[in-house]
C-alpha cells in the first residue's frame, strides 16, 4: 500500500479512527486541506469543520470541533476537542445546542462570554451540518 500513509485522529474522549488512509481533507484554519502520503511536514490549526477521509475506496465523513493536525510524508496525527460520525450525532441536542448560542447570542455579554458563545453556535451548526449532509 505505497499510495497510503498512517491516520490517527484523537478526540479528548477516545480514538476516533487509527488506520491506513489513502486521502485526508480537511478544513484548516486558511482554507481547505488536501493530504495524501508524501505530504510535506505540516503542523497546523483545525477550527470546527467537516473532515472526510478516504479508506478503501471509500469517503468517511466526520464532524470536527478545533484541534491541531501535524503531517509527516508517512502519517498525520489529529487531535481534536471532539470528533463525531454523522450517525453519531443527536440532532435533537444539536438543535437545542444551537437554540440556546443564539438566545445567548442576543443577550449583553462580557467579550469572553461572547467568544465562548460563539464558539458553542459554530459547533452546533457544524454538527447539524454534518448530520444533515451525509447521514441518510
Amino acid at each position: 500500500m505505497a499510495n497510503t500513509f498512517q491516520l490517527e485522529i484523537i478526540a479528548t474522549d477516545r480514538v476516533f479512527f487509527r488506520g491506513e488512509c489513502e486521502h485526508l481533507v480537511i478544513t484548516a484554519i486558511d482554507g481547505l486541506l488536501g493530504i495524501m502520503a508524501g505530504h510535506e511536514p505540516l503542523v497546523t490549526v483545525l477550527p470546527t469543520g467537516e473532515l472526510k477521509y478516504m479508506t478503501d475506496g471509500k469517503w468517511q465523513y466526520a464532524a470536527i470541533s478545533e484541534g491541531f493536525i501535524q503531517v509527516m510524508p508517512d502519517k498525520a496525527v489529529i487531535l481534536a476537542d471532539s470528533c463525531e460520525l454523522p450517525e453519531e450525532i443527536d440532532v435533537k441536542r444539536a438543535e437545542q445546542a444551537r437554540e440556546r448560542a443564539e438566545e445567548l447570542m442576543k443577550q449583553k455579554q462580557s467579550i469572553m462570554e461572547y467568544y465562548q458563545t460563539q464558539a458553542a453556535l459554530n459547533r452546533a451548526m457544524n454538527r447539524l451540518k454534518v448530520s444533515q449532509k451525509h447521514f441518510k
